[in-house]
Formats: C-alpha cells, sequence, structure tokens
C-alpha cells in the first residue's frame, strides 16, 4: 500500500515511467543509490525534464526507505541466481564436457568423478579401487578428470591418456600408467603404448591435438572454480571426497547417492 500510495501523488503521464523505475530498483545491487541511478536514467531516457525525473526518484527513494527489505530480497534473488548460473555452467564441464574420457556405463544412475595425477602415489593407490568399482557396478558412471599438476611427466602422461581414447584404448592406457612406477617421458608412454598394440606413431600425434591441451587447461579452471587443490579427489552428486579414499568409502557414497535419487 505504501507504494501505491506514493504513485498516486506522480502526474498520470509519470505513472507508466514510475513504475518501471521501481521495478527497476528492486533488482539493483542493493543500495539507494544505484536505484536513484536506475531511476535517473530510466527518465532521462524518457525524455522527461529535471522536475519530472525528480519526482520519480522521489517515489524510489522513498519507497527503498520505506522498505528496506526490498533491497535484501533483491540481492539474495540476484545472489540465487548467480550461483545456480555458475553452479549450471560447472556441472556442464564436471559432467558432460565432450572431450573428457567417461568408464563405466555412460548412461548409469550415478556419476563418480575423479581428478587425478599419474605421478601421484595416492592416485595410483586407489586405481584399483576404482576399477572395482566400476567392473561390479554396471549402473555406475565415472568421469575421468586428467589433472596433471605435479609435474612435467605427468602431463605427458596425461596426453597420452587422452590421446589413446582416440583408439579406444583409454581405460587400458589409463591403468598402464597408473601402475608404471616412475617418471614418465615420451619414450616411457610410448612403450607403454606398444605394450598394449596401440599405434604408436599416431599416438605421438594425437598427444599434440589442440583438444587435447584444452581439456587439461580446462580440468585446471575447473578444479580451482570448486576447490579441489590436489589429488586425487572424488566427487559423487553433492558429495565432495578429497585424498585416497577407502573403496567402502566410495561404495558407501555411491549408495547414498542412487537411494537419494
Amino acid at each position: 500500500m505504501i507504494m501505491l500510495n506514493a504513485l498516486r501523488t506522480v502526474p498520470r503521464k509519470l505513472l507508466r515511467v514510475a513504475r518501471t523505475v521501481t521495478m527497476t530498483a528492486g533488482v539493483c545491487a542493493g543500495a539507494g543509490v544505484l536505484g536513484l541511478a536506475a531511476a535517473n536514467d530510466a527518465s532521462a531516457d524518457s525524455g522527461l525534464g529535471s522536475g519530472e525525473r525528480a519526482d520519480i526518484e522521489a517515489v524510489v527513494r522513498d519507497y527503498l526507505m520505506e522498505n528496506p527489505e526490498v533491497i535484501i530480497d533483491a540481492l539474495n534473488a540476484y545472489r540465487t541466481r548467480e550461483e545456480q548460473a555458475t553452479r549450471t555452467e560447472y556441472e556442464a564441464e564436471l559432467y558432460s564436457r565432450a572431450t573428457t574420457p567417461v568408464l563405466g556405463n555412460p548412461d548409469g544412475d550415478v556419476t563418480l568423478v575423479e581428478f587425478f595425477d599419474y605421478n601421484c602415489g595416492y592416485c595410483k593407490a586407489v586405481a584399483g579401487s576404482v576399477a572395482t568399482l566400476i567392473d561390479e557396478d554396471p549402473n555406475l558412471r565415472v568421469v575421468m578428470k586428467e589433472y596433471p599438476i605435479l609435474s612435467e611427466g605427468s602431463v605427458i602422461a596425461a596426453r597420452a591418456a587422452l590421446a589413446s581414447s582416440v583408439q579406444g584404448a583409454y581405460r587400458e592406457m589409463h591403468e598402464a600408467l597408473m601402475t608404471h612406477r616412475g617418471n614418465f617421458d615420451i619414450d616411457t608412454v610410448m612403450a607403454l603404448a606398444g605394450d598394449l598394440g596401440l599405434d604408436a606413431d599416431r599416438l605421438r600425434q594425437d598427444m599434440e591435438s589442440s583438444w587435447i591441451g584444452q581439456e587439461i587447461v580446462g580440468n585446471r579452471q575447473l578444479a580451482e572454480q570448486i576447490g579441489i587443490r590436489g589429488t586425487p579427489a572424488f566427487i559423487v552428486g553433492d558429495d565432495f571426497l578429497p585424498g585416497a579414499a577407502e573403496l567402502e568409502t566410495l561404495r558407501q557414497l555411491i549408495d547414498d547417492n542412487r537411494s537419494a535419487s
């Protein structure tokens, strides 16, 4: 009622502009000054005189002073929209990026995401548990986030793993890299590829593909965005589990998320 009473003091020809401006003020960045700035801009665009603009500014000022909760509500609504937009963006990167390898059932009802580095001893320690989960759970989808952060050798290994997907051998190469003991260089990954029967020349060429570089950079940016600082790191639904998780812990997270869906 406060708003309606205030509007009755405005000349009829200003009513439409006043309504527009007060709506604008309600979604500004949470300060009366910005609301009044929006009012001033809107009235200036309408070609109104200075006196008419002053009337509109007074309406907005009075409304905000009498209803400060509007500013809080607007800020909360804005924050919610921004958080949702950010969440939607990173979820697409986390779960659905076309160049990210997926193991297990691509249509599984639960998704496990792992960020890992082939030079990480803890990643090597849990690799068997991840393989067990894939083999024992036909409805599990596993998103493999190559996150080489420990050395240049880690980058070489990650590039080789991603390149192996072109030949349909990502899991085999991934497991070979995880079980390897020692550092990685180009000769090492080529030898592993040869043991798997891959075309080493093609692998070497594919390792330099731009999409592989973009995948690795994208994973690093995503990790920074969602607060991942080391490897391994697991995500199941809204649950984040850093470090070398036990097999039973991962099973329980998967079961909990499946039950909640």
